[in-house]
């Protein structure tokens, strides 16, 4: 029997040529790097075999190189306690200490050697990412904690992975489908800024039929209170059942589809996430998760790269 997610392939396939060309580019132009960095790390041995440098002195830029400086937000994101962004909020409200001494700047540099708390709690950053795909179902909070005792997605992740990973971006509590969890920061950070344009899919269920001076309005842009909202697809996802919609949107905005269909009057009976930056839940059954492949986090890392 033809699944209903079947009729959102017209979103799925789109680009995928060009996402599986832009990978091997940047397959290529690793590899290149890589040769290019093996010739220079030749160069530089013969160098300090010249000038007599020592193996002291070899294992002192060992250590310099472990003990690199980076911004305090992000030693905060790598120990998987949150993202980037969210870790800066904690930095500016004076959750964090810098061996004793609370700071309030994000971009404080920081090293493994210093001693970083965040509510009062010692923090390490992770030595190993993983990423973790997620079919969320509906009454889950997509947070790490939540104070009043309800479930959180983390709960259904429990025996996935023993780091500390954490959801990148947010699915409301009534709203199922595609979520990545993970502890690699840098990624969290790129797929979460506006810039990078990370397109999702969302199947949606109406109290009524969309008409077609709705389904026109939509394309063109709904005016909302922040904005107006700007979608890149909407397709009917059954001929034969108006009230049920598939659209594509890479705004983040908050509730964004929600509010799109509650400015025209619609309420939404049920919302489903089901593509999230190329990310499907094929085979992944609601409230199951998996593990991402090699390719999909080497696709995830590259995507959109050429943009500024």
């Amino acid at each position: 029997m033809k699944r209903k997610t079947d009729n959102f392939n017209k979103f799925f396939n789109k680009k995928r040529n060009s996402a599986v060309k832009e990978e091997f580019r940047q397959e290529k132009k690793a590899a290149r790097k890589e040769k290019q960095l093996a010739i220079e790390k030749r160069f530089e041995e013969k160098r300090k075999q010249r000038s007599g440098a020592s193996a002291a002195t070899v294992r002192q830029t060992s250590i310099e190189e472990k003990t690199e400086l980076i911004p305090v937000n992000k030693f905060i994101a790598h120990s998987g306690i949150c993202s980037r962004r969210d870790a800066a909020e904690l930095v500016k409200q004076g959750k964090v200490t810098i061996n004793g001494k609370i700071v309030t700047e994000p971009a404080t540099r920081v090293s493994s050697k210093d001693l970083i708390k965040v509510n009062d709690k010692k923090v390490n950053p992770s030595r190993h990412f993983v990423y973790i795909l997620l079919n969320k179902p509906k009454d889950y909070i997509t947070t790490t904690d939540d104070p009043q005792g309800r479930k959180t997605v983390l709960d259904l992740i429990k025996k996935a992975t023993s780091e500390r990973v954490y959801p990148v971006g947010r699915l409301d509590r009534n709203t199922s489908g595609v979520l990545l969890l993970t502890n690699d920061g840098d990624l969290a950070q790129k797929l979460a800024h506006p810039k990078h344009e990370i397109r999702k899919v969302y199947h949606v269920v109406l109290d009524k039929p969309l008409t077609k001076a709705h389904f026109d309005k939509i394309v063109e842009g709904v005016e909302l209170e922040d904005g107006k909202a700007e979608i890149d697809a909407l397709a009917y996802a059954d001929a034969k059942d108006k009230t049920q919609v598939g659209l594509e949107i890479h705004s983040g905005k908050n509730r964004i589809v929600r509010r799109i269909f509650e400015q025209l009057g619609y309420d939404v009976k049920n919302l489903d996430r089901v593509m999230y930056a190329g990310l499907t839940k094929k085979n992944v059954n609601r409230g199951n998760w998996r593990l991402l492949t090699e390719k999909e986090i080497r696709i995830l890392k590259y995507l959109n790269s050429s943009l500024k």
